[in-house]
């Protein structure tokens, strides 16, 4: 795939800001066109080195629900849940990706975690990315290729506060500010016939934190 691709920024898709109590989110539901985002699914459902991992729940170990893939500056682990990933060496394209989002959200990411959902069975549970090692308030920017889900959020201590967004196929959603505090979030499970999809995570890791949390 020709890297000119990634040159083309998509200013007439301009991000709608979304307001919650207590964070904040950027949607770009077209950021990708079309026929690049055909391409990069096809390419990163066939090369990515797709892992299924264990956790254990209630005393026993239990299979993720998804596969995922990390990708990080320097061999940086990630660890959470109990799973710790050893950083892979960029690729060209999710470098590419990388350097778009970095003009886009105006901050620096040195990983990604790719996630792929294979159908309507795999998910992804409640929680929110604040480990330690990502600061008090990461910015995530979230890519999605491939079947539409739903991203569910709910507040942490007002109930009421709930809020759920569709993620289209070649779109971006930019959490910031303290949402990863005062929110969680899922993409859960359906019964609906579905297609695979593919979410990429870019995040800024703290080496030397990261380090520490995959000894412990």
């Amino acid at each position: 795939m020709s890297l000119d691709l990634f040159s083309i920024e998509s200013q007439a898709n301009a991000g709608q800001t979304i307001s919650l109590q207590g964070g904040e989110l950027c949607y770009y539901p077209n950021f990708f066109p079309k026929k690049q985002a055909d391409n990069l699914l096809n390419q990163f459902e066939q090369q990515l080195p797709w892992r299924q991992e264990q956790i254990t729940l209630f005393g026993k170990r239990r299979l993720v629900p998804r596969l995922s893939a990390w990708y990080a500056d320097d061999e940086l682990p990630y660890t959470y849940s109990g799973i710790t990933h050893q950083g892979l060496a960029w690729t060209q394209e999710l470098m590419a990706i990388r350097r778009r989002l970095e003009t886009t959200a105006a901050v620096e990411f040195n990983s990604v975690l790719a996630n792929l959902y294979r159908d309507g069975s795999d998910s992804n549970g409640w929680h929110a990315d604040d480990e330690v090692e990502l600061g008090d308030t990461p910015v995530i920017a979230s890519v999605s290729f491939g079947q539409p889900r739903v991203f569910q959020m709910k507040h942490r201590t007002d109930k009421q506060q709930k809020f759920k967004l569709e993620l289209p196929h070649g779109s971006v959603l930019i959490m910031r500010g303290e949402t990863q505090k005062n929110w969680l979030h899922q993409i859960a499970k359906s019964r609906r016939s579905m297609t695979a999809r593919i979410n990429l995570t870019f995040r800024w890791v703290d080496p030397l934190l990261a380090k520490s949390a995959s000894r412990t």
